[in-house]
């Protein structure tokens, strides 16, 4: 599993010009699901995402988790995570999960996100065309990828 990691000071998924989430300052996660991703992916990306330590204290250094400062989220499905450029211009996607295996693990990362966090999380619809906006805090992005654990 990889996922993309923007910290924010707002951020919103539209889908048919209507808001589907919207957050305040948080987290925006793109989640890409791969084939041979699993149940343990998600605890383990769970578990680094919600104590990642990306929010400034008092003196301006990136010394707070998520909780201690009651950040939201916003999780947005992205195959595309998963593209391999290794051959010509067109990115092949082979490797993303398909469909039938990706939406159960995409539910259940976000219902477990909620269950180990007792702030908002908004998410996006897998599958459909989402127009996301955000507000990037910092720029802070940072990549996680569940089988390079380094």
């Amino acid at each position: 599993m990889r996922l993309l990691v923007q910290r924010v000071n707002e951020a919103s998924v539209k889908i048919d010009t209507q808001i589907n989430g919207e957050i305040n300052q948080g987290l925006l996660l793109f989640l890409g699901i791969g084939e041979d991703d699993h149940q343990e992916d998600i605890d383990w990306l769970i578990q680094k995402v919600v104590g990642l330590r990306i929010f400034s204290d008092e003196h301006g250094k990136m010394n707070l988790s998520s909780s201690d400062v009651d950040a939201e989220f916003l999780v947005i499905s992205q195959f595309t995570l998963h593209a391999s450029t290794k051959k010509g211009n067109r990115p092949s996607y082979i490797k993303a999960a398909k469909p039938g295996q990706a939406i159960p693990l995409y539910e259940s990362f976000i219902k477990q996100l909620k269950s180990a966090q007792n702030q908002k999380v908004a998410s996006g619809i897998f599958g459909t065309d989402m127009k996301v906006s955000l507000i990037n805090d910092g720029p802070v992005t940072i990549w996680i990828d569940s089988k390079n654990k380094q």
